[in-house]
């Protein structure tokens, strides 16, 4: 099963650097906080979706195989 995506609401400040480094699974809402893609990661988009998760400053993206 491939890894899924969530962000944490608490920790995320809107700097918007996971929506402009993986804008196939990641848009902003009104306010320029990130809306997350529903289902897991498509294969061909795991090494963006770990870059993005990676360069979070404050560390909100979270890839991730559970989904609970």
């Amino acid at each position: 099963m491939n890894p899924g995506l969530r962000v944490n609401p608490i920790a995320c400040e809107a700097h918007g650097l996971c929506i402009e480094l993986l804008p196939e699974l990641i848009t902003a809402d009104p306010w320029g906080y990130p809306i997350i893609a529903e289902g897991p990661v498509p294969r061909e988009l795991i090494p963006l979706a770990r870059r993005a998760a990676a360069a979070c400053p404050t560390l909100a993206l979270l890839l991730s195989h559970d989904r609970a």
